[in-house]
């Protein structure tokens, strides 16, 4: 059994943003299969999906800005191994209180919330990905930390962090911590695309140009 899960994000932290995508355990943390975030007139972003009632999820959301941003009303929050973040964390309940004055007291401060359980019960979409995680340190000025953060983020093969801009990866950086936010991204997404269409003699001409220009 499945139930409909509707996360909302609040308007003070969705602040600029227009837009953006909730990812998690239930998508593979894949950005293809991303559930979009609708803006609503109060200024909050929406969305829902369909989760396996009695299983707990991880979540986050990632907004058209740039920005991963927490649920900050998360039943739990659990630190990634290794890195700087936290995933949101929410356990969708087995079975819906039956319609009691005390039961229907209890949905409505439910609602109340950011992650409302709402009573349809259909049946749970299943998504698929195919990324499989390419070595980012060789893209010059990636090591492994940052490549792990870069992971942490949903930027797991060369063709990711082609698509990706270097004010995105930048926003990530500084994230991190003053270490990170000291390295300049702006050829990353270049050599990225060049490692992805397998322009390997290119990507080491470029990359000597970028040595000797240090």
């Amino acid at each position: 059994m499945s139930k409909k899960i509707t996360f909302t994000l609040p308007a003070e932290i969705v602040a600029e943003a227009n837009g953006g995508i909730l990812l998690g355990d239930f998508n593979n943390w894949d950005y293809n299969y991303g559930i979009d975030l609708k803006k609503q007139k109060d200024g909050s972003l929406k969305a829902s999906v369909t989760l396996d009632a009695g299983k707990t999820y991880q979540y986050r959301f990632l907004l058209n800005d740039g920005r991963w941003v927490n649920d900050q009303s998360a039943e739990n929050f659990v630190a990634v191994e290794g890195l700087y973040v936290e995933n949101c964390v929410i356990t969708v309940p087995l079975e819906t209180e039956e319609a009691t004055p005390v039961a229907e007291a209890k949905l409505a401060k439910t609602k109340s919330k950011s992650v409302v359980v709402e009573e349809e019960i259909v049946a749970a979409p299943v998504f698929v990905s195919e990324a499989t995680a390419d070595d980012l340190t060789k893209i010059e000025g990636i090591g492994k930390k940052i490549a792990e953060l870069l992971l942490a983020e949903n930027i797991i093969t060369y063709k990711d962090l082609g698509k990706a801009t270097a004010k995105r990866i930048k926003t990530i950086l500084d994230a991190a911590g003053s270490k990170f936010a000291m390295h300049d991204p702006a050829t990353w997404p270049k050599q990225s695309k060049l490692a992805a269409a397998g322009k390997w003699d290119e990507l080491k001409k470029l990359q000597d140009e970028l040595k000797g220009g240090k």
